[in-house]
């Protein structure tokens, strides 16, 4: 097995997930009999989904260090984190555009008989219970606050908090802000004490991404268990109530990919799109099967540096700080999803209520936890800023799992796609320079 790569292994696992699950659907097999056989399969996955959230910390304040620490001087820092912020912008707001021109054209929302909502909402009342708790729960932060929580008080509450929806303090931002800052000092300290430290953290980096590769042998497994637990459990009839939905959602998040994404590759970082995406198919799997960026930085940052052949330097940087705050298929699918259901509840949004939605869902893509279902408290805050009740996001709770594969894989070919795009643009500045 180990002489078959890990991404054929992983769609093995894929298919092996999804054929099962659809077997015990079609079967007819009673709800019990599932929950009794997932008790045993969905272990298997938590612990391949432990197994790489337990090193996520610790590669994102090694991989900002050690990228930071690269650079020669500030102001070369400077001119990176300015283009990554422009570009995870601009970006944005393309996505969140696709998203809603699609709602808007083929308006999946408004062709679910009222029956077919009710039972929705009603199928998921205890998952959409959590979530509304956690949304309610959430006090409304104003910019100042949200900017103020990325420093961190105490840089360790904010690791162990990381992946917690409920923790109103920075979370993974401020991780980053504190590696960040640890990098900022090794590149204005130079003497031996540091370069000690410097050659520590790059160590302990090389043992993370190793013991990562370790894990990723039990991917197949995990996979085949995550996508069994899925199809087992959501089965077709709820795919099928909100099947157009579902496509419209698909449709864009495939036009932002091979559309967007080609375009900026071709033409912003010279590469052919064939070839990156050959290049990055084993991440992508990756992220449609786990579901989280966060999860899936460890192998992005492997492909930016062993396929890719990207500057360490910039793909440590622009990937660790993308995986967190550039989510374009997450921007996207807010979108999407806020017009839906106002379709669904017949709200009618005006002109500026639709501008405000654009600007809030790539405003909740920034901030957005890179974990599975991360995106739907989010989301129900933002429905009721809008006047649509809460209860709402009942309706889209079944197939959330399925179109955050779809998204996830997205985000994290759009954090790929950027260090791509900035690592041409810095070998462009580099040798204009030196010219």
């Amino acid at each position: 097995m180990k002489t078959i790569p890990v991404h054929y292994r992983i769609l093995v696992g894929m298919l092996i997930g999804v054929i099962f699950g659809t077997i015990v659907q079609l079967a007819g097999i009673s709800p019990e009999t599932i929950a009794a056989i997932n008790v045993w399969v969905k272990p298997v996955g938590d612990i391949f989904l432990r197994l790489i959230f337990m090193m996520v910390i610790p590669l994102i304040f090694c991989a900002l260090i050690v990228g930071t620490g690269e650079f020669s001087d500030l102001k070369n820092l400077r001119r990176i984190g300015i283009r990554t912020l422009i570009y995870t912008v601009c970006v944005s707001i393309i996505s969140v555009i696709i998203g809603i021109t699609m709602v808007s054209v083929f308006k999946p929302g408004s062709g679910i008989p009222e029956e077919s909502r009710q039972k929705l909402v009603s199928q998921y009342a205890d998952k959409l219970k959590t979530i509304t708790e956690t949304a309610s729960n959430t006090p409304q932060r104003s910019v100042a606050d949200v900017l103020i929580s990325i420093v961190p008080r105490n840089p360790l509450e904010d690791m162990v908090n990381a992946f917690n929806p409920a923790y109103r303090g920075g979370g993974i931002m401020a991780v980053m802000f504190f590696a960040l800052m640890i990098g900022i000092a090794l590149i204005s300290v130079k003497s031996e004490k540091t370069e000690a430290f410097r050659n520590a953290i790059e160590g302990f980096y090389e043992v993370i991404m190793k013991i990562i590769g370790m894990a990723m042998e039990l991917a197949p497994f995990g996979v085949a268990s995550l996508l069994f637990v899925l199809i087992s459990t959501t089965g077709w009839d709820v795919m099928m109530a909100l099947g157009k939905y579902v496509l419209v959602v698909i449709a864009a998040l495939a036009l932002h990919q091979f559309g967007t994404y080609s375009l900026l590759l071709k033409f912003l970082g010279n590469k052919s799109p064939i070839e990156f995406f050959k290049q990055t198919d084993e991440v992508m799997l990756t992220a449609f099967s786990t579901s989280s960026s966060n999860a899936t930085l460890p192998t992005a940052i492997k492909a930016a540096h062993d396929k890719l052949k990207l500057p360490k330097r910039v793909s440590n940087f622009v990937l660790t700080v993308g995986s967190t705050a550039n989510q374009n298929g997450t921007a996207l699918f807010e979108g999407i999803t806020i017009l839906f259901l106002a379709q669904c509840f017949h709200i009618d949004l005006s002109l500026t209520q639709q501008i405000m939605v654009v600007v809030i869902s790539i405003l909740a893509g920034i901030g957005t936890a890179g974990v599975p279902g991360g995106s739907l408290p989010v989301l129900a805050i933002i429905l009721v800023s809008l006047g649509i009740p809460a209860e709402a996001i009942g309706i889209i709770i079944g197939v959330d799992r399925v179109l955050d594969m779809c998204r996830t894989v997205i985000n994290v070919s759009g954090d790929l796609t950027a260090a791509v795009v900035i690592s041409h643009w810095e070998t462009k500045s580099t040798t204009t320079l030196t010219t």
